[in-house]
């Protein structure tokens, strides 16, 4: 076995980095890493050979087998990295990327691996484990257990002292997976199953444990980085409310509506609890913050820590100007932070959109095909983060995320009108996405005010159930946008049906005050 890597031995960037992923993450990393002048490397599965991260790698190797199955293969990629002449591999998120095991792996193959410490994964990755260092560490934590659930008749015991509804949770990975709301004792042990066999197939760990759910709450998150030496920085919070099934599409910061003293204690408790493991490279940790009518000023909870990138880590790159994956090679690299925590300023506001290849007037189903028309946007204070390009596959393989559009802007108000803009701007056919639906959530009175929390989607549902026998009207412009795009050897503009269920983002911008 080779010596395992210690990034305090000789402190320097990394030579030769193996991105261990693909998509929109494994192209935004490529990207820093040629800014940096380090040799990009890359791997693919036989579905992948197409994607435009593979572009920025001088060099890349197919991964042999299942597409479902190749980037979960610690040993193929390992493997892959020896062959390609790796001195780093970068895990970004998903996948492997909290994997301790992996992580070990890497450093006994003699390479960094830019994340936290094996170690570190262990006792913050995880979810359970996350709990106990954070109750260790004085950091309020939703009731629970801080052991796995198998057992119904145990669950029901636990669910009746927390008091229902709870929450069958995933201890590894993210992402919504492996979680189940359940309101009451009969629901418990085909929940439990549930969770636990969509845990094993997306994380490899079938473990799952209970929490006190709360229906009204915001879900906060504060972004870390830590040294490896007992130090870390709260690099500010981000407001991750806006969700479908658990899966995060809208993010901005600050969060409006929190006091300030309270998201200053969040960031303090958040470093601590970073510091006190001795944390390694950028993390998150995850908070809820009831806002019901019982809710208590300045209440919150921790929930977990998420210890990698973040998909939404452009939210604090746009508001602080660090390059959060430079930090992490840094750190990987022993060099420490290329900026004095102690003058960090945060400008403005920031908010991001994922673009999801699912469709929302059909309850966020999965919306899959080849991808024949492909419009981003742009414009002052825009960023897009995609890997959604005409002629590549959005497959039933790997997740449906397409593109994250951002905006930023001196106040709220200019960041969302400049991230509606975008959105209506961007065009991909003829799979749908979220794109016009989140437009419309932005510009939405609960969202602009900031009176809303996680349910602010079902509301929306209830209070716009759609009318499929009423047609949309649609102006003249967009169809004559359509006919050219059609002439033009484009993919035809879906058919369209009322409030947004197949609609592409220019169609969405031109509803009349009738149809909206």
């Amino acid at each position: 076995m080779s010596k395992r890597a210690s990034p305090s031995e000789k402190p320097a960037l990394p030579r030769r980095l193996l991105i261990a992923n693909r998509g929109e993450i494994a192209l935004r990393v490529a990207r820093t890493a040629r800014r940096l002048g380090l040799e990009v490397l890359g791997i693919f599965s036989s579905a992948d050979a197409g994607l435009p991260h593979l572009r920025l790698c001088h060099r890349a190797l197919e991964l042999p087998g299942d597409p479902k199955r190749v980037y979960l293969d610690m040993h193929a990629v390992i493997d892959a990295a020896r062959k390609l002449g790796a001195d780093a591999v970068h895990p970004g998120y998903g996948f492997l990327s909290e994997n301790g095991g992996f992580a070990a792996a890497v450093e006994d193959a003699g390479m960094l691996f830019v994340g936290p410490a094996p170690e570190q994964s262990a006792a913050l990755g995880d979810k359970l484990a996350g709990r106990k260092a954070a109750q260790k560490a004085g950091v309020p934590t939703v009731p629970g257990t801080l052991e796995p659930v198998a057992d119904p008749k145990e669950a029901a015991r636990i669910a009746k002292e927390i008091g229902f509804p709870v929450l069958i949770k995933a201890s590894a990975g993210g992402g919504g997976r492996g979680m189940r709301v359940v309101e009451n004792e009969g629901q418990l042990a085909e929940s439990i199953a549930r969770a636990q066999s969509e845990a094993l197939a997306a994380f490899g760990d079938g473990r799952v444990f209970i929490e006190k759910y709360f229906s009204s709450v915001r879900h906060v998150e504060i972004q870390v980085l830590g040294d490896g030496k007992g130090h870390a920085v709260s690099l500010g919070e981000r407001d991750c409310s806006v969700q479908r099934r658990h899966q995060k599409l809208i993010e901005e910061s600050p969060t409006l509506g929190m006091p300030p003293e309270a998201a200053k204690k969040m960031g303090e408790l958040a470093a601590k609890l970073a510091a006190s493991v001795h944390y390694r490279g950028a993390g998150t940790l995850e908070f809820l913050v009831p806002s019901g009518k019982d809710a208590k000023p300045g209440e919150f909870y921790f929930i977990e820590v998420n210890a990698r990138l973040q998909v939404e880590h452009p939210v604090t790159e746009l508001r602080t100007g660090l390059d959060l994956v430079e930090e992490q090679l840094r750190i990987a690299g022993g060099l420490g932070y290329s900026f004095d925590p102690k003058k960090l300023e945060w400008r403005g506001h920031s908010i991001e959109a994922r673009v999801i290849a699912e469709d929302p007037g059909a309850d966020f189903r999965p919306s899959l095909g080849k991808l024949e028309t492909v419009v981003l946007p742009s414009g002052p204070g825009v960023r897009v983060d995609a890997w959604a390009e005409a002629g590549l596959e959005v497959s039933p393989h790997y997740d449906s995320l397409l593109a994250k559009v951002l905006a930023w802007g001196q106040t709220r108000d200019e960041a969302i009108g400049r991230l509606a803009g975008a959105l209506r701007e961007t065009f991909i056919a003829p799979v749908t996405t979220t794109a016009a639906f989140i437009a419309d959530v932005i510009e939405s009175e609960p969202f602009k005010s900031g009176a809303y929390d996680t349910s602010i989607l079902a509301a929306r549902k209830k209070a716009h159930a759609p009318d499929k026998d009423r047609p949309l009207p649609v102006s003249a412009g967009v169809l004559a946008a359509a006919d050219r795009l059609s002439r033009n050897g484009h993919a035809a503009v879906p058919a369209l049906n009322y409030r947004g269920r197949g609609l592409s983002a220019w169609q969405a911008a031109e509803r009349t005050e009738e149809g909206a």
